[in-house]
């Protein structure tokens, strides 16, 4: 399924979190685990979600649950422009595995527009002889996601338009400041220090006779090679 929307969709996914009253099935969540990289790029959360699958009063007590758990992990790249999502069950995944794929793209042809895909897997390997019936609960919960899922989207963007949020900057590296020691800075040498006897201005000697008269090894010293004067 791939559909176009425009606005703030990234910021729009994350107020299905920990509840959505559009989904009357998703009864709560927890994190279980979150990671931000340093410049707040990479998002990656995992969470715990507590569902309350619409399935016969006799299949529950038969299964001995009421609520079935999945594992759902958010990968946001603001970098690239990108929201994955894995999730896969918790509960009976040694009888029934459920693996279920989205993705939110950037629109080849317009920027401005986010790309939805979605795609799921189903394999039961055995529940009590009603594996007919599992299959056919978890297909029309699937469709049922199919459909909802641009409602719930679209739900979220008109209510962040009606709080004023039209626009959200696109992420951008930090810019980092970068501090030069003094040592990297290149300093012109300091000349060493120059004795002008009183006798020389009284004999009347120029300024190029007092340079080099002054130039003997031990006033080189004057000053360190870098030409910090001691």
């Amino acid at each position: 399924v791939v559909f176009c929307l425009q606005m703030p969709v990234m910021s729009a996914y994350e107020r299905r979190f920990p509840t959505c009253p559009l989904i009357p099935m998703f009864v709560a969540s927890d994190t279980v685990s979150e990671y931000k990289s340093e410049d707040e790029a990479i998002h990656v959360i995992e969470r715990r979600c507590k569902l309350d699958i619409d399935a016969p009063r006799l299949l529950k007590k038969i299964a001995g649950v009421d609520y079935v758990y999945f594992v759902q992990k958010n990968s946001l790249n603001r970098r690239e422009r990108t929201l994955h999502i894995e999730a896969y069950n918790e509960t009976f995944s040694n009888r029934v595995i459920i693996n279920e794929h989205c993705s939110y793209t950037v629109h080849p042809d317009n920027e401005d527009w986010t790309c939805f895909e979605q795609s799921a897997s189903l394999d039961i390997k055995s529940f009590f002889g009603f594996e007919s019936t599992v299959e056919k609960i978890a297909m029309k919960q699937y469709t049922s996601n199919i459909k909802k899922g641009k409602e719930i989207i679209e739900y979220y963007l008109k209510q962040l338009e009606e709080e004023g949020i039209t626009f959200v900057p696109r992420w951008t590296p930090p810019v980092a400041c970068k501090l030069e020691s003094s040592t990297s800075h290149t300093r012109r040498p300091v000349s060493p220090a120059i004795n002008v006897p009183d006798s020389a201005t009284k004999e009347g000697l120029n300024n190029k006779e007092i340079l080099n008269t002054s130039s003997s090894p031990s006033e080189l010293t004057a000053g360190t090679p870098d030409g910090m004067e001691v």
